[in-house]
C-alpha cells in the first residue's frame, strides 16, 4: 500500500559524508543581514532559524532531497497519507529528546487561526509513537515541495515541552523568540538590540559539532563597505547593485539561487481596456528586452525566462520552454494592427483620441528601483507612455489584490492559496481579471492533487495557455545572490548559496591553508 523512499534512492547515504578539513574551533563567521533587526522566527524571511532549528529535509548541492530531522519516510499510491520516520537521538538544546509529539504540536500550531501558515483543515496528524508519525492531506501541497508538505524544506519544529501552555494567539510576541531553544547545529547565546545575534555551535548535533564554532549575524545597510573592510565574511541575499560592485574582486565569491516558487512578473489588468486585446499584451511582451533586463540586474546568464508558470520539477529539471523573443519591429507591428498609431507625431500611440498611457505600480525595495525604469524606457521606444509610481510592496500587493491598478511589477508564487498566489492571478474573479474556463479547470485539478507527477502534467497543460494569452508578462524567476569571502568554503550554486542554511557544512580556509 505504502511505497518507501529509502536513504539510497534520495541520496540519503551521503547524508554527513561530506569530507571537511579539521579547523580552528575558535573560528567565528560573521554573516551580514541588509536592513531591519530580525527574529529566530519562521516569519522573519531569512535562514537564521535554519542555524537554531531543523527542516524534515534539506536539498544536497544536485538538488535532491535529503533527510534532516527526518530520517525516511513513506507515501500512499495518491501520496496524500504519509508515515515520515524520525532520526533517533536528536535532541533539544536543553538536553530532551526531539520526538514525533513535537511535530504534531508544531504542525498542529501552525494551522490554527492565529498563526494561519498552514490552511486549518489541511492535514491531520497522528503520533504512532515517539520516533514515528502519519499525516493525511485532506487538500493540495503544491507537490512535494510546498510549504506544509510532507517533504517541505523550508518548516522548522519547535520543543512541545517548552511552549505547549503558550497562547497561540500571541505567537508572534512569545518570549521564547528572544531566547530560542532548538534542535539544530547552533545554540543561540544572544542579541544586542538592532545589531547582532551570536550563536555558538552545538556540541550534541547528530550531525557532529559543526567546523565553525561561532556564527554572528549582523544587521547592516552598509554590507559593501562591511565586506570590504573585512567586518563581515558573507552577506546573504545581496542587491544587483552590490554584485557589480565586488565584480572582478577576487577576494570574493558569489553564490546564485533561483527556483520557480515565486517569478517576478508584470501584471496587465484585462479589466482595462489597454489590456484586453491578447495581441497588445503580446506586444508589450516582444517589447521588453528580458536577455539585456537579466544584464541590467546582474543575474546569471543562464537565469531561463520563460512566458508560462512551472513547478518546481520542471523549473529544477530545465524543462522550459522557448518564450517569445526580443522584437520591437513585431511588437510595432502588432500594435499597428490593433488600431494603436502615433498619428499626430508626438512619441505615444493613441486611439479613438486615447493616448496609450498607464500607471505601474512598483515596490520600492531595495535594490529593485531600476526594473521598473528598464520596463518604462522599453515601452517608451514602441509608443507608450509608462508612469511608474513606487509605494510600499504591502500596499502594492493591496492595491494589485483590489484589481485597484492598470499595470503592477511584482510577484506572483506558485502556491495556490496565497494572496498573490496562481490561483488568485488566473483564476474566478482574479485580480488580473483573467478567468479562461480551462485554466480555472485546471487550477481546479491542481488543487486535488499532491502526485508530483500529475502536478507537472497539470503544468504542462497550463503552458500553451498562457503562451497565447499572456495574462501576465514574465521578467524572471525568484533570483537572489550571496556573496562570501574566499576563505568561506563548502558554498555552491545553485542549491547551497545561503551560509546561514548551509552553515553546518562550511568550514574556514585561510589562503594558502
Amino acid at each position: 500500500e505504502f511505497m518507501q523512499l529509502s536513504a539510497g534512492s534520495l541520496a540519503l547515504a551521503a547524508l554527513g559524508c561530506t569530507e571537511r578539513p579539521s579547523t580552528d574551533r575558535d573560528s567565528t563567521l560573521t554573516v551580514a543581514l541588509p536592513g531591519r533587526e530580525r527574529m529566530v522566527q519562521l516569519f522573519s524571511d531569512d535562514s537564521t532559524m535554519y542555524l537554531v532549528f531543523l527542516q524534515l529535509v534539506d536539498r544536497n548541492a544536485e538538488g535532491e532531497l535529503e533527510g534532516r530531522l527526518a530520517e525516511r519516510w513513506e507515501h500512499s499510491p495518491d501520496y496524500r497519507t504519509w508515515t515520515v520516520h524520525l532520526r533517533q537521538g536528536v535532541r533539544w538544546h536543553d538536553g530532551v529528546p526531539v520526538t514525533a509529539h513535537d511535530v504534531k504540536f508544531t504542525l498542529d500550531l501552525l494551522s490554527t487561526d492565529a498563526v494561519y501558515y498552514a490552511r486549518p483543515g489541511d492535514y491531520a496528524v497522528s503520533v504512532l509513537d515517539d520516533t514515528t508519525y502519519r499525516i493525511e492531506y485532506h487538500r493540495e501541497g503544491q507537490g512535494l515541495d510546498g510549504r506544509g508538505s510532507p517533504l517541505d524544506d523550508y518548516t522548522v519544529y519547535y520543543p512541545k515541552h517548552l511552549l505547549q501552555q503558550l497562547d497561540p494567539e500571541e505567537f508572534g510576541t512569545w518570549e521564547f523568540w528572544s531566547q530560542p531553544v532548538g534542535n539544530g547545529p547552533y545554540r543561540f547565546l544572544r542579541q544586542q538590540p538592532r545589531t547582532m545575534m551570536e550563536f555558538e555551535a552545538n556540541p550534541d548535533h547528530y550531525r557532529g559539532r559543526p567546523s565553525i564554532e561561532r556564527v554572528v549575524v549582523k544587521f547592516t545597510s552598509s554590507d559593501v563597505t562591511e565586506l570590504l573592510s573585512g567586518d563581515v565574511d558573507a552577506v546573504q541575499r545581496v542587491t544587483p547593485e552590490t554584485v557589480l560592485a565586488l565584480s572582478g574582486n577576487d577576494r570574493f565569491h558569489t553564490y546564485d539561487f533561483s527556483d520557480s516558487w515565486g517569478n517576478k512578473v508584470i501584471t496587465w489588468n484585462l479589466r482595462n481596456e489597454l489590456f484586453r486585446d491578447a495581441s497588445v499584451r503580446r506586444a508589450l511582451t516582444l517589447a521588453i528586452d528580458r536577455v539585456e533586463l537579466r544584464q541590467v540586474l546582474n543575474f546569471p546568464a543562464d537565469l531561463p525566462i520563460f512566458d508560462v508558470p512551472l513547478s518546481r520539477g520542471q523549473y529544477r529539471r530545465g524543462e522550459v520552454p522557448d518564450p517569445l523573443p526580443y522584437d520591437p519591429e513585431q511588437a510595432k507591428q502588432l500594435l499597428n494592427e490593433a488600431g494603436w498609431q502615433d498619428r499626430d507625431g508626438d512619441g505615444v500611440r493613441e486611439r479613438g483620441g486615447r493616448p496609450f498611457r498607464f500607471t505601474l505600480l512598483a515596490p520600492g525595495d531595495r535594490g529593485r528601483e531600476g526594473e521598473a525604469v528598464y520596463v518604462q524606457s522599453q515601452l517608451r521606444r514602441v509608443g507608450i507612455d509608462v508612469e511608474i509610481q513606487t509605494m510600499d510592496w504591502l500596499l502594492v500587493r493591496q492595491r494589485v489584490q483590489g484589481s485597484q491598478f492598470e499595470a503592477g511589477l511584482f510577484i506572483v508564487t506558485a502556491s495556490l492559496d496565497s494572496g498573490m498566489g496562481i490561483r488568485r492571478g488566473f483564476g474566478e474573479e482574479s485580480f488580473t481579471g483573467y478567468a479562461n474556463r480551462d485554466v480555472i479547470a485546471l487550477l481546479d485539478e491542481l488543487e486535488s492533487t499532491l502526485d508530483p507527477n500529475q502536478v507537472d502534467r497539470i503544468y504542462r497543460q497550463l503552458a500553451p495557455y498562457f503562451e497565447a494569452d499572456l495574462p501576465v508578462t514574465f521578467l524572471y524567476p525568484n533570483m537572489w545572490t550571496s556573496v562570501a569571502a574566499r576563505r568561506v568554503r563548502g558554498l555552491s550554486s545553485p542549491y547551497r548559496a545561503d551560509p546561514l542554511q548551509y552553515m553546518d557544512e562550511l568550514w574556514l580556509e585561510e589562503e594558502g591553508g
